[in-house]
């Protein structure tokens, strides 16, 4: 049996995603987290498993991965994960946006995605109070959803179950080095003795790997969302309007917002989304909620009635090109790195981990990893 000792840092969903990869192939494996699981970033997304954001490319073919991966593994886990394989719709609101949303879907039917384009009579049946101003429409049946919170706390407590162990507000503060390779870390009056150690602590990734020795630059970029009271039925799949994948892909630090509207298994529906970079400032900006608001409410106006009973914002893992790191620092052997999935690390988490266990193991990696390195520009920068 592989015993060899990894400590994972953080235990939000892709710590504990890794964890739980790490258990199943014999790692002796110490989950390290400064507050609680999925105290973080984690617990403030929507929890999106999607594919229909992503153009072809890398970060496409790892959300096909985790998308093949995700149902097995949750119906493994059990109802906790909420696990809902209700489909997306993205719609353009323009004839400019219609013919950006076609070509869009086009590139992303030639990289394997499933794709189906919707007549008004279609959109109308599949979301009855959705807007009628809709140029284009384009279902993606392979979107889903799970509960974030849940799904972590499931996907840890199989990684206690294969031998995993837990310690929770035991903050990182630095690293043993011997020989050009981490040997350990270092927490409050204590050594902690590794094999490997694996930062995936989310945004704060940098801030972590600068106490180790080794920084990248992954910074915090936030997003608010709101949710209303429970209203069962209203909306049935995720809907977002187009131009949420631009403001995806856009590195601007000021305030973007798009129409991205959905429904949980409780009824209640979460309405986002923003973006902005402001450190890790997390006061709640009623003119960011306003902005939300009102581009929700152009898609599906019946909302104006809703009430809002809570918001909240969280801290997403950033890096400058858009695409997660996961692997070996060439600087400091035997540290790895699973971060940077900016929105999409709920959707992404069980194949991040899935392929570091591979890579670990001298498996053949379940798809290319070279564009996640740690030794690009984006990341050493």
């Amino acid at each position: 049996m592989n015993r060899t000792r990894a400590v994972v840092i953080g235990a939000g969903v892709v710590g504990a995603a890794c964890a739980r990869e790490l258990s199943l192939a014999g790692f002796d494996v110490l989950v390290l987290d400064r507050g609680r699981p999925a105290g973080g970033t984690t617990s403030h997304g929507e929890g999106n498993l999607l594919v229909s954001d992503k153009g072809p490319g890398a970060e496409l073919r790892l959300a096909q991965l985790s998308a093949r991966l995700w149902p097995e593994i949750a119906a493994e886990l059990g109802d906790a994960c909420e696990f809902d394989p209700k489909g997306g719709i993205v719609v353009a609101t323009t004839e400019a946006g219609a013919r950006a949303l076609s070509a869009f879907a086009a590139e992303q039917a030639e990289a394997g995605v499933r794709t189906e384009t919707l007549s008004t009579v279609d959109l109308a049946a599949a979301e009855p109070a959705l807007t009628r101003e809709v140029t284009a429409a384009v279902r993606y049946p392979e979107d889903a959803q799970v509960q974030p919170a849940g799904a972590t706390l499931a996907l840890l407590g199989s990684a206690l179950a294969h031998g995993a162990r837990l310690r929770t507000g035991t903050e990182v503060t630095g690293a043993v080095v011997r020989g050009g390779r981490i040997t350990g870390v270092r927490v409050p009056a204590e050594v902690i003795d590794a094999d490997i150690v694996v930062n995936a602590a989310g945004p704060w990734a940098g801030e972590v790997s600068t106490r180790l020795g080794a920084p990248i630059a992954v910074r915090p970029r936030r997003g608010e969302v709101l949710v209303t009271t429970p209203m069962p039925g209203v909306v049935r799949h995720k809907v977002y309007d187009a131009d949420y994948v631009g403001a995806v892909g856009s590195g601007a630090g000021e305030l973007q917002t798009s129409a991205v509207v959905e429904s949980t298994r409780g009824g209640t529906i979460l309405i986002g989304s923003s973006r902005r970079r402001v450190g890790f400032d997390d006061a709640i900006v009623p003119d960011v909620l306003s902005a939300i608001a009102a581009k929700a409410l152009r898609l599906f106006p019946s909302l104006a009635s809703a009430a809002v009973m809570r918001a909240y914002g969280g801290f997403r893992p950033y890096v400058d090109d858009h695409l997660p790191v996961l692997g070996e620092d060439p600087r400091l052997e035997n540290l790895w790195h699973a971060t940077g999935h900016e929105g999409a690390g709920i959707g992404l988490s069980v194949g991040t981990a899935r392929l570091l266990r591979e890579l670990l193991t001298g498996v053949p990696p379940s798809m290319p990893v070279d564009e996640f390195t740690v030794d690009r520009p984006a990341v050493l920068a």
